[in-house]
């Protein structure tokens, strides 16, 4: 059997990378530490990546081509289903790049580079969520006065934005490890789509309880 090719240095620090920011946080991981949980020198690192923002630049961009594609799903929604699924996989995709948002505040000042294109892939999620309402109100689900439906979507883009941090400060020693992250994810998904309860027709309401309650979510009735 043929062995398989070594992953290129390259992968391998960016994969270890994103590892220790997400598990420490960004500004406590320094290049030092990246180098010696990869087992190789500090110039090799460099080599590669010759400053910290450059590998914070290189994994914000494999964030946002895969957040991309996820988005572009989002006029395809029709019901609280296809809804919970959506928000669902956006808060899976933010958990896996959770350290954005975690340390969010302090790369934004510190990364010119992060402060506009989180600026744009905002702007992108705000038009997603926007369709995403649409779509709902168009088969029915849900019935929302147009000029509603914009402070709904911005109350969604706020609670996507910010929940893992309300998740961190809730319990800053456990809730962004690995073994917490579905339950976060579910709270965080039921919250934002709550925001969609006093407009959702009665029986998508009541679908909506369901899938929460399914997933052990609390719900408010």
């Amino acid at each position: 059997m043929a062995k398989k090719a070594p992953r290129r240095t390259a992968e391998r620090i960016l994969e270890t990378t994103l590892d220790l920011f997400n598990r420490f946080g960004e500004p406590n991981v320094s290049t030092t530490l990246i180098s010696a949980e990869l087992r190789i020198s500090p110039g090799n690192l460099y080599y590669h990546y010759p400053a910290k923002d450059e590998l914070i630049n290189a994994l914000f961009d494999r964030y946002a081509i895969g957040l991309d594609e996820l988005l572009a799903a989002a006029p395809g929604v029709r019901d609280v289903e296809d809804a919970w699924f959506f928000i669902h996989s956006l808060f899976e995709r933010i958990w896996q790049y959770r350290f954005l948002y975690r340390d969010l505040n302090d790369l934004l000042t510190k990364n010119r580079h992060l402060e506009t294109q989180f600026q744009r892939l905002l702007n992108d999620k705000t038009r997603a969520v926007r369709d995403l309402l649409e779509g709902l109100r168009r088969s029915g689900a849900l019935q929302i006065d147009p000029r509603e439906a914009e402070a709904s979507a911005t109350s969604m883009m706020v609670v996507l934005t910010y929940w893992l941090s309300f998740e961190y400060v809730r319990d800053p020693r456990h809730a962004l490890e690995d073994a917490n992250a579905q339950q976060a994810l579910m709270r965080g998904a039921r919250h934002v789509l709550h925001q969609l309860a006093p407009y959702l027709e009665p029986g998508q309401r009541r679908h909506l309880i369901t899938l929460a309650g399914a997933y052990d979510v609390e719900v408010t009735p």
